[in-house]
C-alpha cells in the first residue's frame, strides 16, 4: 500500500539513473525502483555523475531492503514470518529498532498508534470485498486481538502472547527505508537531496537559488494541492482516509482506533514534519487516530514536530510552527 500524497518537484525514472544540469558546477540526478508495491525515488545535486549515481543506487538498495525484510507480503520477510509463526527468532536488528520506535509511539500515544491492528484491516478487507461490513461479532473478536501490550520485543525472539495476533508496519516501515536510504546517500558525502519511499525526506536544497517544494494532496481531489511547502532539513509524511477505502463515503478506511475496532471519523488528512521519516510516519497515523486536540497536545510536546490536519468537512488547521504555503 503505497501513500503517494505528495507532488515532489521533480520525479525519476524507474531503474536508472539521469541527471539534468542547473546554473553552476552541480547537477540534479535522479534515479528511482521498485518498492513497497511501487516506484521509490531519490534526487540528488552534486558535481560528480559517478558519485551520485553510486550514491542514489546504494540508497535505493537501502530502502529495498527494508521492504524485504518488513513485508507483510513477501513470505521471506520476518514480518510475515512472525505473523504466521506467532514467534520470530533472532530478529534483524532493524526490525527491533522501528518496533521499539512503535512500542514508544504506542505509549505517547495511548495506543492510538498500534501495530498489531492487522486482524482488523484483513477483518475489514475480507468485508469489503464480499461487499458489506464485518458484523459487530466478527468486529469484537478482531479487536480483542490488537493490543501492542500483547506484543513481546526481545533481542533473542519476538513473540506475540496471544494466538491470531499479527502486525502490519505500514505506518513505519516506509518512513524508516526513508532514513536507512538518507544515511546510505550521505555516506557519499551528498549534501543536497530529495528521498521519497511513500514519506518524504529533504536535505538541503534544489538549487543555490530553489529549496525543495512538496504539494500536499487534497484529500478528497486527486488532482488539487490543499498546501505546497518548501522542504529542508526535515521530514514529511501525510496519512490519510482516502488512501485505502473499505466504504466509498471515506468512514471506513485503513487506520484503525484500536479502542473502537474501527476507522477514526475526525480527520480526513494528517500532514506531519518531523526530525526524521520513521517519527513523522508513525505520528502521522497516530494523529489521525487521536483527532485534532490531541493530536496537537502531543505534538506540541515532542521537539521539531508539527502538523497540518484536514477535517471531513475540509476544514484545515496547522499548529503553530507548521510552515504557511509556498
Amino acid at each position: 500500500m503505497k501513500r503517494r500524497t505528495f507532488i515532489a518537484s521533480a520525479v525519476g525514472a524507474i531503474g536508472g539513473v539521469s541527471a539534468c544540469a542547473w546554473r553552476g558546477s552541480d547537477t540534479l540526478h535522479r534515479g528511482a525502483a521498485l518498492a513497497f508495491g511501487t516506484t521509490i525515488s531519490i534526487l540528488v545535486v552534486h558535481e560528480d555523475a559517478e558519485l551520485a549515481g553510486r550514491a542514489i543506487a546504494d540508497g535505493l538498495k537501502a530502502a529495498q531492503a527494508i521492504d524485504r525484510l518488513m513485508s507483510i507480503y513477501h513470505p521471506g520477510s520476518q514480518v510475515y514470518r512472525l505473523n504466521r509463526d506467532g514467534i520470530l527468532s533472532h530478529p534483524d536488528a532493524r526490525l527491533l529498532e522501528v518496533l521499539n520506535q512503535a512500542a514508544q509511539l504506542s505509549h505517547l500515544s495511548a495506543g492510538a498508534f498500534d501495530v498489531t491492528v492487522q486482524p482488523l484491516w484483513r477483518l475489514y478487507s475480507e468485508s469489503a470485498a464480499r461487499g458489506g461490513l464485518p458484523s459487530d461479532a466478527e468486529r469484537r473478536r478482531a479487536q480483542a486481538l490488537a493490543d501492542w501490550r500483547q506484543l513481546e520485543i526481545g533481542d533473542a525472539a519476538i513473540r506475540f502472547r496471544r494466538e491470531g495476533m499479527a502486525l502490519t508496519l505500514n505506518g513505519l516501515a516506509q518512513g524508516y527505508a526513508a532514513d536507512q536510504a538518507l544515511a546510505a546517500v550521505q555516506a557519499h558525502g551528498i549534501r543536497h537531496a530529495l528521498l521519497d519511499t511513500g514519506e518524504f525526506v529533504a536535505r538541503g536544497r534544489k538549487s543555490r537559488s530553489r529549496p525543495w517544494i512538496l504539494g500536499v494532496r487534497d484529500p478528497r481531489d486527486a488532482n488539487a494541492l490543499a498546501a505546497t511547502l518548501y522542504a529542508q532539513g526535515c521530514s514529511v509524511a501525510t496519512s490519510g482516509d482516502y488512501e485505502c477505502t473499505f466504504t466509498p463515503d471515506y468512514r471506513h478506511h485503513h487506520i484503525f482506533d484500536p479502542a473502537a475496532g474501527d476507522s477514526p471519523d475526525e480527520l480526513a488528512s494528517v500532514t506531519v514534519l518531523a526530525p526524521n521519516a520513521m517519527l513523522a510516519d508513525g505520528l502521522s497515523t497516530a494523529f489521525m487516530v487521536m483527532g485534532w486536540e490531541r493530536a496537537c497536545a502531543l505534538a506540541s510536546r515532542l521537539p521539531a514536530v508539527d502538523l497540518m490536519a484536514i477535517d471531513k468537512h475540509g476544514r484545515e488547521k496547522r499548529s503553530a510552527g507548521f510552515p504557511s504555503d509556498a
